[in-house]
């Protein structure tokens, strides 16, 4: 299984997938932040070990999930004031890299159950 993705994205952009958009989520947002900060292998869409199944991807992002709540956890209050150093976030604190993630946590997961609620009912009509 691979992640498909283009560089520049194409105009206009395909519709992405409930698979992509949790692959997305497993590596991109949780995975490779859990590497950056948290002390997980290192990770990246071109060697990531894709779910071949739903199960197995929900699998997966209760893993990055449960990894990443413990890292920011066991950042405490100093740790969320310290620089962050991730391109982008430099000289921004940890702090605004955990809203970054949250929100990104927060959309990406209501397009999936978007899309899953679209398809039961666009099925229950047959």
């Amino acid at each position: 299984m691979v992640v498909e993705f283009a560089f520049p994205v194409p105009e206009p952009a395909p519709f992405t997938t409930i698979a992509w958009r949790l692959a997305h989520v497993i590596v991109g947002v949780l995975g490779m932040r859990n590497a950056a900060h948290f002390g997980r292998a290192a990770t990246d869409y071109e060697s990531f070990a894709y779910a071949a199944t739903g199960r197995e991807a929900l699998d997966q992002l209760e893993t990055e999930y449960a990894a990443w709540i413990s890292g920011v956890q066991s950042l405490g209050e100093e740790g969320l004031h310290r620089p962050c150093g991730e391109e982008g976030f430099e000289q921004e604190p940890m702090s605004k890299l955990v809203l970054h993630i949250h929100r990104e946590l927060i959309h990406h997961l209501a397009e999936v159950s978007l899309l899953r609620d679209l398809y039961q009912h666009s099925q229950a009509r047959r």
